[in-house]
């Protein structure tokens, strides 16, 4: 579609017709006004006010999950050492530089 011809086409049709006397005197120009004298929009804000709104949730989450965490850890007979399995995924990268055992002895 050419938009440039369906410019002038919507154009001509618009000076085809007169105004109408449904619209009031300068209307236009009181929109216009209008429009200028808003406020723009303060993307930070409403960043913050998402955040803020967000935040209770959140809270709320973590506290269910370190209630739901306490509670099965003193239900369960062996203690979960977290301790050692940090160490141990820790150490891995450094068990995986080394080269290769040979297991087709």
């Amino acid at each position: 579609m050419n938009l440039d011809n369906l410019q002038r086409k919507l154009i001509a049709a618009a000076r085809a017709r007169p105004p109408s006397d449904a619209v009031p005197y300068a209307f236009e120009s009181r929109i216009v006004a209008l429009i200028k004298t808003s406020a723009a929009v303060d993307h930070w804000a409403l960043w913050a006010r998402a955040l803020w709104r967000a935040a209770a949730p959140c809270i709320a989450v973590t506290l269910l999950l370190a209630a739901w965490s306490l509670f099965t850890a003193s239900r369960t007979p062996i203690a979960m050492d977290v301790s050692q399995d940090f160490e141990n995924t820790v150490l891995a990268a450094a068990v995986l530089d080394q080269p290769p055992a040979d297991f087709h002895r």
